[in-house]
């Protein structure tokens, strides 16, 4: 990638931040800082990466994206909206009573949204069964699957890694956004888990984790471009920080929900991330 579109990515994610604080303070929905931590994931993979025809979202050969960590999702409706496949009028009015856009992601295909997830540990058994069906079709296009380091607490997650490994579902590429924070404090004071356990664990089950910095739109769209060179699926480590690009709320607990107030909110805080 060169410097130019290194660039347009790094103003593009710029410009999803600032869509969801407008949109997201002025309605009053809370879940802003799990989504902001995965905004330069997915606006590499929509704007850089996924095999994706905006103009028609229910594409049979499609890239699909399984959004796991369902409830930081307005990273995902923003830029579903921002290359025109969920109505514009429609992300403004999330989290108001005439919107129809839910919390978290449920199943809508029209709007290019692949599978419902609101329960964590769903999204990525569901992501296996879609890759390994592709695969046993014959079926070409890819399947990436978003999911939260806290969320790998969950053990279906570790039965599907499993089954994936056995029948070599090598058309999966799956991207843990590693923020080491759950809903309420950080993975370690709740399972004392370290960064290197969720790496080492991956291994031990036959896997080959890459880590790169979740925030680097050239590292990462390097990373994502490339192809799968093992018989197994793919997973990326994206180390990142809740409530990135707001500094009231990274790496605070207490922001997993909460909406911050005007005092709180601080254009250059936001504005001025590189």
């Amino acid at each position: 990638m060169n410097k130019i579109n290194t660039a347009i990515l790094n103003k593009k994610a710029k410009a999803i931040r600032k869509d969801i604080i407008d949109i997201c303070v002025r309605n009053q929905a809370g879940h802003i800082a799990p989504s902001f931590s995965t905004v330069e994931i997915l606006t590499v993979l929509y704007y850089g990466i996924m095999n994706y025809q905006k103009n028609n979202p229910e594409w049979e050969d499609r890239d699909r994206l399984v959004l796991s960590k369902a409830h930081g999702c307005y990273g995902l409706f923003a830029i579903l909206s921002d290359i025109g496949v969920i109505p514009k009028k429609e992300w403004g009015n999330f989290y108001t009573r005439s919107g129809k856009l839910s919390g978290c992601v449920e199943r809508k295909l029209c709007y290019g949204l692949e599978v419902g997830c609101g329960s964590l540990g769903h999204g990525l058994p569901i992501a296996v069964g879609i890759a390994y069906g592709a695969k046993k079709q014959k079926k070409k296009y890819h399947t990436f699957c978003l999911t939260g380091d806290g969320e790998l607490q969950e053990g279906s997650n570790w039965e599907a890694l499993q089954f994936a490994v056995k029948h070599k579902v090598n058309n999966l590429t799956i991207i843990i956004d590693a923020n080491r924070l759950q809903a309420m404090d950080f993975l370690a004071n709740i399972l004392d888990r370290k960064d290197y356990e969720i790496i080492n664990r991956l291994k031990g089950f036959g896997l080959h984790p890459e880590v790169c910095s979740g925030h680097c739109v050239a590292g990462l769209f390097e990373r994502l471009k490339k192809k799968p060179s093992k018989n197994v699926p793919r997973v990326i480590v994206a180390k990142t920080i809740k409530g990135y690009g707001l500094k009231c709320m990274e790496n605070v607990p207490k922001f997993h929900y909460r909406v911050p107030t005007g005092e709180e909110l601080d254009a250059e805080d936001l504005y001025g991330q590189s």
